[in-house]
């Protein structure tokens, strides 16, 4: 059966990032893009109604987010989505969610303080630790054939250093697509709590899980509260980066109060985008189907994929993840370097896919790919990555 979601919508001249300047990227503006981590379908139907009904009355003034309706959207869609209990005073409005990361560093942590980060990992925090003069100590995953584990006992050693301030955690993790277990926060959560580390973990991707796994927020397994700080939002799972802001679940109070000073007061980018706050109300109000159905179809695109790789491409090996739309691949069989790959990608199969030395990947030759796209568009950039790879051989 047809869904909406196989409806290919012309992206270019939108001043989209993923079509419009993908030469920024890759050098050239004549590709197939699967970049940026947005996807190429449109939002929910009822969060455009509410935007265009919104768009009618035609003043767009300051907007306020400090109230009940805000709130309350994001306190029953995590006790619906993930039987999750949250008390409204914890969220706070940011612009972004690595906005927020950055402050927490900020106020949690010193220059050359140690933070914690399981890799490979999303390129913004390699950026974002630097930036801020800490200093990034890896905990790598182990893989096993495409299952990704944390190394606990590395991850003990890196956490019980005096410098030591804060785990970045990424949950669900960005690109691996691991889902933590109850069982996995937990150990987390106890070994922070022995060494005095504090725990930042960024949510972003919680919505888009797939069959077999649950998505468990990480103030859910312990009731030590004072130094867990979730740091999400409603973009990824409704597809609206575009509209701007994000929230953070920040139980400390003192540290909240400090956080909405820096935002108002130093910052001053405490006034929320209108669209932006009424997509964050509507989607979790009222998108709860569309991203069931969402899920269904990007778990059916991840299929597509692996069956495509295994019969096409079988040097390729991939593994579905258990959550998010980015397909993490690993090349290494192709007994080629990470260069000679992309410049196979560009010039040859004219698409572009994510270096996975992006992701802090060195040592193995990987691509990340953004298949949050209509099954033509997936078929098609499959199609190019395997006459890359051809390429190569000749």
């Amino acid at each position: 059966m047809k869904s909406h979601f196989d409806e290919a919508i012309n992206r270019k001249g939108t001043f989209c990032t993923q079509w419009d300047y993908i030469e920024d990227r890759f050098g050239t503006g004549d590709l197939l893009p699967f970049s940026i981590s947005d996807m190429d379908f449109q939002s929910p139907p009822e969060i455009i109604e509410a935007m265009q009904n919104r768009t009618k009355h035609g003043i767009f003034g300051y907007t306020r987010w400090n109230h009940h309706d805000y709130k309350s959207a994001i306190t029953d869609w995590y006790k619906r989505r993930f039987s999750a209990q949250l008390v409204e005073d914890w969220i706070v409005y940011s612009p972004s969610v690595i906005y927020s990361i950055a402050r927490l560093i900020e106020m949690l942590s010193a220059e050359g303080d140690h933070i914690v980060l399981q890799t490979p990992a999303y390129d913004a925090f390699f950026k974002c630790i630097h930036a801020s003069n800490r200093k990034l100590m890896a905990n790598p995953l182990v893989d096993q054939n495409g299952q990704y584990t944390i190394d606990f006992n590395d991850l003990e050693k890196k956490l019980s250093h005096k410098k030591t301030k804060i785990l970045l955690l990424c949950n669900p993790h960005n690109p691996t697509g691991r889902v933590w277990t109850k069982r996995e926060l937990t150990k987390i959560v106890d070994l922070c709590t022995k060494y005095q580390v504090k725990i930042i973990s960024d949510d972003i991707h919680m919505d888009i899980v797939y069959p077999g796994r649950k998505f468990t927020p990480i103030t859910s397994v312990t009731n030590d509260l004072e130094h867990i700080f979730i740091c999400s939002s409603a973009s990824k799972t409704f597809n609206t980066p575009g509209l701007g802001g994000s929230y953070a679940l920040l139980p400390n109070e003192g540290l909240r109060e400090k956080f909405m000073t820096l935002l108002k007061n130093r910052d001053g980018v405490s006034s929320a985008n209108i669209f932006g706050e009424i997509a964050v109300i509507t989607g979790y109000r009222y998108g709860e189907k569309w991203v069931d159905d969402l899920c269904t179809y990007l778990y059916n695109n991840m299929k597509l994929m692996k069956d495509f790789i295994e019969q096409e491409i079988p040097a390729i090996h991939f593994e579905i993840p258990e959550s998010t739309y980015l397909a993490w691949l690993d090349c290494s069989r192709l007994q080629t370097t990470d260069k000679e790959l992309q410049s196979a990608l560009v010039e040859d199969g004219k698409v572009g896919i994510m270096s996975g030395t992006v992701y802090g990947e060195n040592d193995r030759v990987f691509l990340r790919m953004n298949i949050g796209c209509p099954q033509s568009k997936l078929l098609d950039g499959l199609s190019r990555l395997k006459q890359s790879v051809l390429s190569l051989t000749r």
